[in-house]
């Protein structure tokens, strides 16, 4: 008897399960979806996230058919409730690319045309107030982040609210922008990408939550692999932003851009040795089998399995 709480799928099981889904997308879109250093193309869409988009599809139909009947039942109008995706994993495992494959994906579909996609970065205290408490070296960890406002957002959002405010983050100046806001305006579906965002440990105002941001969610995916692969791609984007992003004299590791390429490898791993890694196993990996959804890379960021949840 199998007693995981999994079905596990090899790529080649998975990608038939797509159906008919039409492939929507080209490679000129893919170019502005993809992250740096990933190794995205049309086949993963095609293998791997067009049959998560036909699940997805009919998850938010199932979902919207018992909003139906619990309106119903209690002699409502029918109300709009977004379908909430949270998505989580490490630090360079490839969030944020498989995020925008799914907004765009998810928005082809005609029934929930409108699909927003809001980063937890933003609700990260702003650097005045972690360097106030000592976090700027906990910077990503739970502690970190402003958890009342995160759930008093999704709360909003949850709610039908027909604009609910997110802080932006910006990843050059490393802190949140003062007076903007990214605005989330009813959409059909809201994904919610972040680090740990299926975690339950959360404190608000120093005492155990009561809510956590995972309580939000309609579906839940993490993206896995191991950690010596992840370590890897973080170096890698490391020395890529090394001769990019951090070259802006506004960036807040433009000490980083001079770095002989030994000291930035050197750099790159005591980073990931005593924050980024720390994290992964102290908080965001803990939360994997809390997911619906797992997708895990092989060491060339392909998806090489993906498990359902199916209790």
């Amino acid at each position: 008897m199998n007693l995981s709480r999994y079905l596990s799928f090899t790529r080649d099981e998975w990608a038939p399960l797509r159906g008919k889904t039409p492939l929507t997308l080209n490679e000129n879109d893919l170019q502005a979806l993809r992250g740096l250093n990933e190794r995205l193309d049309l086949d993963e869409v095609r293998d791997i996230y067009l049959p998560l988009s036909r699940l997805l599809n009919l998850y938010v139909a199932a979902s919207q058919q018992l909003g139906v009947v619990t309106d119903t039942f209690l002699g409502n109008t029918a109300g709009h409730v977004p379908f909430i995706i949270g998505l989580a994993g490490s630090v360079a495992v490839g969030k944020s690319t498989t995020a925008r494959v799914l907004q765009a994906l998810l928005a082809r579909w005609p029934d929930h045309p409108k699909v927003d996609l809001v980063t937890t970065d933003g609700f990260i205290f702003p650097n005045k107030v972690l360097i106030e408490r000592d976090l700027m070296a906990r910077k990503g960890f739970p502690e970190s982040y402003d958890v009342k406002r995160l759930i008093e957002f999704m709360v909003a959002v949850k709610a039908g609210e027909p604009r609910v405010e997110a802080p932006l983050y910006s990843h050059v100046a490393y802190d949140i922008l003062p007076g903007r806001v990214q605005a989330v305006n009813a959409p059909n579906i809201l994904i919610v990408e972040g680090l740990n965002v299926l975690q339950t440990a959360a404190q608000v105002a120093g005492k155990p939550a009561r809510s956590f941001v995972s309580d939000f969610f309609d579906f839940s995916v993490y993206i896995d692999a191991d950690e010596t692969d992840i370590e890897t791609w973080y170096v890698e984007r490391f020395l890529s932003l090394r001769t990019s992003v951090f070259r802006d004299p506004a960036s807040y590791f433009h000490k980083y851009a001079s770095l002989p390429d030994e000291a930035a490898v050197a750099e790159a791993r005591r980073i990931w040795r005593e924050i980024n890694g720390l994290n992964l196993h102290e908080n965001v990996l803990p939360t994997r089998e809390r997911a619906q959804l797992i997708l895990r890379k092989a060491p060339d960021h392909r998806i090489e399995t993906v498990e359902l949840r199916k209790i």
